[in-house]
């Protein structure tokens, strides 16, 4: 039907959508279809038989567990994917994803079907009573607080150009999901297939430090006697892990993992002081905090009021996300966190180093740092025994098993971070602080879809098993054979 109602420089714009997807780097379209996607899949077969690139498709039973799978997959690659929902009731099932996702700053395509425009004479109009009772005055309000932009496609001609400026806002400094209506009519309509082979035109912004912003941070920094760095969300890259590592470690500088989504150092670094960092936070001249939501609980532990804050990160005040939040901050680093990290680090060795004050550094450190090692050791202690078994001594039985091996643990009120005494990059992820339970799970899925090698384990409470709808988690694993241990 499609060879004789299209020629063959054109394709639906069903078929259009996916290479272009392939275009901009999509490895996978995690896909839960419904009565939107017939121009889809007959799409994808036109396409295919043209010989166009395509992102492979999974089949997901349910739109969570998508959505999380594409949160996971990009954690580990850093390249931003796709998912594709079905119409609004679709789309509702998939927004504690796309919630979880804004809080993360990853990047997603996030697409689902509207159910048609039209009642009847055009070709892709409502059939079926669901055309109507699927109908909504705003589908998009479903997830347009957690997506930076949002688009309904009009036209089959726009699929190039639309796509093209979604993946720059999503990858562009805050990084984040963005969202994409698709009308059943317009999904069945022909769609030019020049161009849609090609990268987008549109490079995405990426923000960097104030040059007299940046050289205050680092005279602060230089010449502080009692720094303090927190670290929420790790620093992105591994260039940025090893040089904040090497860096503190040269210059006694002490970091702590407040509430920490990833880790921005080894656990075993002689500077890492721990996950509260009450002590050193309540006597610190200097704070630099790198892209941390809530870098401290104001009511029990807060730093001096002489004390000078710098907050670094591609949205350091979180002005896009969170209406109230008011950490200080004498010193506003905006930047990709890897990049600014980096260039913080360059100057700050830009300035004589005093020994006297590295020294004094070192002792406070070092003293901090054991006294922290000893008390998660014998915390998890406490819990050694088949009868008194606590997470922290699981927690610390599972660091001791993958220490020296490429493995990832996605920890959603499973095994805490402090036992777990993890040394690489990308070995620790906790849920999204937006706490949209059901995460982890899938997003240990899709880490380990990204990187087959990858030792992967998901520690998840009961609650956090459940919501992760465990049946889909599992099919899905067995389909793909994704050995995930939970």
């Amino acid at each position: 039907m499609l060879e004789a109602q299209y020629p063959a420089t054109s394709m639906t714009a069903g078929g259009a959508l996916f290479g272009k997807l392939k275009a901009l780097g999509v490895d996978f379209i995690f896909a839960n279809s419904g009565t939107d996607f017939p121009p889809i899949i007959e799409g994808l077969i036109d396409a295919r038989q043209k010989g166009v690139d395509l992102p492979t498709a999974i089949t997901v039973p349910h739109e969570h567990v998508a959505v999380g799978m594409a949160h996971g997959y990009t954690q580990i690659t850093g390249r931003a994917q796709a998912v594709m929902l079905h119409t609004n009731v679709g789309l509702s099932n998939g927004a504690t994803g796309a919630i979880n996702a804004a809080c993360d700053q990853i990047p997603m395509f996030l697409m689902s079907g509207r159910t048609p425009v039209t009642e009847a004479d055009r070709f892709g109009a409502r059939t079926v009573p669901i055309g109507w009772g699927q109908e909504m005055y705003d589908q998009t309000a479903l997830v347009r607080e957690a997506c930076k932009w949002d688009y309904e496609l009009r036209f089959s001609e726009q699929v190039s150009e639309v796509l093209d400026r979604g993946w720059a806002v999503a990858n562009s400094s805050p990084k984040g999901p963005v969202y994409l209506s698709l009308p059943r009519e317009v999904l069945c309509e022909p769609c030019a297939a020049e161009g849609l082979d090609a990268p987008s035109r549109i490079t995405p912004a990426a923000a960097a430090p104030d040059r007299s912003a940046l050289a205050e941070a680092a005279a602060l920094l230089a010449n502080a006697k009692r720094p303090l760095i927190i670290s929420q969300r790790g620093v992105e890259t591994q260039a940025a892990f090893d040089a904040l590592t090497a860096f503190v470690e040269a210059r006694a500088i002490p970091v702590s993992h407040y509430w920490a989504n990833q880790i921005a150092i080894p656990m075993t670094s002689p500077c890492h002081v721990g996950w509260v960092p009450a002590p050193q936070l309540k006597e610190a001249d200097v704070v630099l905090v790198i892209n941390a939501l809530a870098p401290w609980w104001p009511d029990k532990f807060a730093p001096p009021a002489d004390a000078k804050v710098i907050q670094l990160g591609p949205d350091p005040l979180f002005a896009r996300s969170t209406p109230i939040r008011n950490f200080r901050s004498d010193v506003t680093l905006t930047g990709n966190t890897s990049a600014a990290i980096l260039e913080l680090i360059k100057a700050v060795e830009e300035h004589p180093v005093d020994r006297t004050v590295i020294e004094m550094r070192r002792r406070r450190v070092t003293a901090a740092a054991w006294a922290e090692k000893v008390r998660a050791e014998d915390e998890a202690k406490k819990g050694n025994g088949p009868m008194t078994m606590s997470k922290e001594w699981v927690s610390h039985c599972l660091g001791r098993a993958i220490k020296g091996r490429k493995a990832s643990v996605f920890h959603e009120l499973g095994c805490p971070l402090p036992a777990l005494q993890l040394e690489e990059h990308l070995s620790y992820f906790q849920e999204p602080h937006s706490g949209g339970l059901g995460w982890g799970v899938p997003a240990a899925m899709g880490a380990q879809l990204a990187d087959p090698d990858r030792l992967v384990f998901a520690t998840v409470g009961d609650g956090s098993y459940m919501f992760a709808n465990p049946t889909v988690c599992h099919q899905v694993c067995e389909a793909l054979s994704l050995p995930v241990i939970i």
